[in-house]
């Protein structure tokens, strides 16, 4: 039954997603204790993963770039939340299982002034064989570099998982994105720091008007995860710049 109702996902899917993993949950026992997959799904033992990708166009137009990226982005968050919520819908009524949708962006949970995921779909990508991290913090595709934008669904039912990818994705001697990020998100070592990037890159409209005073960030989740989620991009440098996007 396992095979093949992973069989019968892969042609549910179809021509709608550029690609397509599976992670056993045994894969995440190091994940953050409030972002376990168990969490999402009662008894969780599979995390199917799947990405669509944005188009390099978008990273080479030469007057709308970040307009473009600001519309592929958004446009794509609620199809793959469409195409996860049919999905959890499939497996539950071939297999008998549950299935849990997991959102594409928003709601996220936030530890101060850090924002996470309920489930890293990036790190759920990874443990489903679908890429492997970058000197950029990205997960890197073999075929899509960093262009995949992520959905998933945790489930009961046990489905083989598939190989993981261990070669580092990253050219030996590369330190393109290192040289042009504006936001300085790299250390002298080279080591990524995710806040920087974010503090630079995400703009929220919402966010001067709503997170003022001592006690702002109180509401910050409920502020991003209502008024402030269609966030503009102020920038894409490292993308640009990745020869991993360079199809």
């Amino acid at each position: 039954m396992t095979s093949s109702l992973k069989q019968g996902i892969a042609g549910f899917l179809g021509g709608r997603i550029s690609a397509l993993g599976f992670a056993p949950v045994e894969r995440f026992n190091e994940a953050p204790e409030a972002h376990h997959p168990s969490l999402l799904c009662k008894d969780a033992s599979t995390v199917v993963v799947f990405g669509i990708t944005i188009p390099e166009g978008v990273l080479r137009s030469p007057g709308y770039n970040l307009h473009m990226l600001h519309r592929t982005y958004h446009s794509v968050y609620p199809l793959l939340d469409e195409i996860a919520l049919g999905l959890a819908n499939y497996i539950e009524t071939q297999a008998g299982a549950l299935a849990v949708p997991v959102p594409s962006y928003a709601p996220l949970v936030y530890h101060g002034v850090e924002p996470w995921g309920l489930l890293s779909l990036k790190h759920a990508a990874s443990k489903a064989g679908l890429g492997a991290f970058g000197k950029n913090g990205l997960l890197h595709h073999p075929a899509f570099g960093t262009l995949l934008r992520l959905g998933a669904v945790v489930t009961n039912a046990d489905i083989p998982g598939d190989p993981l990818l261990q070669d580092n994705p990253c050219p030996e001697n590369c330190t393109a994105c290192q040289q042009v990020c504006p936001a300085g998100a790299f250390d002298q070592s080279g080591a990524f720091h995710k806040l920087k990037c974010l503090r630079h890159t995400i703009k929220h409209a919402i966010s001067p008007l709503a997170l003022k005073g001592p006690d702002a960030l109180k509401h910050i989740e409920r502020v991003i995860n209502t008024a402030g989620y269609n966030y503009w991009l102020k920038c894409d440098e490292c993308l640009k710049v990745c020869p991993s996007n360079r199809r």
